[in-house]
């Protein structure tokens, strides 16, 4: 008598990946702008990519369109940052098809509403968001971590701005200075650089590389279409994503602000 097993075509091609060892991410708000750019230039490199959408069915269309383009190893995950339990639903998906996690982009971020100022702007703006661009990632973090430990070279990607630094932001010389200010955006950005810092430090004898990354004024719903192309953004964050064990932990970079070493201050 001849064995046999029927795979359905879903499960083979998880087990293959599996058996492979591909590496594998999550990035989170990647149905659209930077985080979708970010998730199809990863796959392009053989990843297996894990698209984050807080819509389950616009996720499903994004994937289905990528298919079509010949994208082949992304799936669509629904991850809402501000709820626990479907960051925890996430997480068992991933577990149970991965075993682990290798990569974490938090890239979910809202701007708030605007105009915003410090002696105006309510309080119920800046719970909003930073409900979203700091406790979301703490949320995705704490929930993430054990996969993420799993790995051989766990790397974690918060996805901030220039706009986040203490620094340029007081410095009346920075091209940016007299500038709309965005009070509410740049306090969250900035508590998301201070935990990424404390973060990195918690993790530094380990073979976590964990950094925040400004991908750049850019094209996107974010900008009303205003600034550089969503490529470059891309390749930004996709540059600290895959470092090797020689590569940074703990920084913050902004390669816009500064082409030469990409490294801003906090």
């Amino acid at each position: 008598m001849v064995n046999s097993f029927i795979f359905k075509p879903c499960n083979f091609a998880l087990l293959n990946l599996k058996m492979m060892k591909i590496k594998s991410a999550l990035i989170t708000g990647a149905n659209k702008g930077i985080g979708l750019e970010t998730a199809k230039q990863l796959s392009k490199k053989g990843l297996f990519i894990y698209l984050g959408s807080r819509d389950l069915e616009k996720g499903k269309a994004i994937v289905k369109e990528l298919n079509d383009n010949g994208f082949e190893n992304i799936k669509v995950i629904e991850i809402d940052v501000t709820k626990p339990e479907i960051i925890l639903s996430a997480k068992k998906i991933i577990e149970k098809e991965q075993g682990h996690l290798d990569i974490l982009i938090n890239n979910a971020g809202i701007s708030g509403i605007v105009p915003q100022n410090a002696l105006e702007t309510s309080i119920d703006n800046y719970k909003e968001v930073f409900e979203v661009n700091l406790y979301g990632v703490v949320r995705t973090t704490q929930s993430f971590i054990d996969l993420l430990q799993k790995s051989s070279e766990p790397r974690i990607v918060n996805v901030s701005t220039s706009v986040g630094s203490l620094s340029l932001q007081s410095d009346p010389n920075w091209s940016a200075y007299d500038y709309a200010k965005y009070t509410v955006y740049a306090s969250s950005k900035a508590a998301m650089n201070m935990y990424t810092i404390h973060l990195a430090y918690e993790l530094r004898n380990t073979a976590f590389k964990i950094n925040a990354v400004c991908p750049g004024y850019t094209k996107t719903d974010f900008t009303n279409h205003l600034g550089g192309e969503v490529e470059e953004a891309g390749k930004r964050i996709i540059k600290y994503a895959l470092i090797d064990q020689n590569g940074p932990t703990g920084k913050f970079f902004s390669e816009e602000t500064n082409p030469e070493t990409g490294k801003v201050p906090w």
